[in-house]
């Protein structure tokens, strides 16, 4: 069996091709067999208020095309270009690896795995911001 396999606990909400799922009382565990199908998890998923830095307006896009809520090729220039800024400033070879992995998700119009590419960066990027690059 292929595709996504989620692991939901219970009464936790998902978003998929725009309709958000909520698991029962029970752990449970779904597959996604559907290819490119639109899948955010809501525990994961970054409020508007909270867009507040370069890595998170760049997640936020991501997200807002895995909601339906913008069209993948506006997304993707405006997800490409901030990958781009992104670059100029993390340039140690961990974020390298994560910027290229989005790159190419984004290349490939699979935003599900940009955004998982992207969010490993979020707490290099909350140490910078925070004056620690440790």
């Amino acid at each position: 069996m292929s595709g996504l396999v989620l692991k939901l606990n219970p009464k936790e909400r998902v978003l998929v091709n725009g309709a958000v799922i909520e698991n029962g009382d029970r752990r449970s565990r779904l597959s996604i067999l559907t290819p490119n199908a639109n899948i955010l998890r809501l525990r994961d998923a970054i409020r508007p208020d909270e867009v507040n830095t370069p890595v998170r307006r760049v997640c936020y896009i991501a997200q807002l095309v895995l909601s339906g809520d913008v069209e993948e090729p506006d997304a993707r220039l405006q997800m490409m270009r901030g990958i781009e800024q992104l670059s100029q400033a993390l340039r140690d070879e961990d974020s390298r690896q994560h910027l290229d992995a989005a790159t190419n998700a984004v290349a490939k119009n699979d935003f599900y795995r940009s955004l998982k590419a992207l969010r490993n960066l979020l707490p290099r990027e909350a140490r910078l911001l925070a004056g620690n690059p440790a």
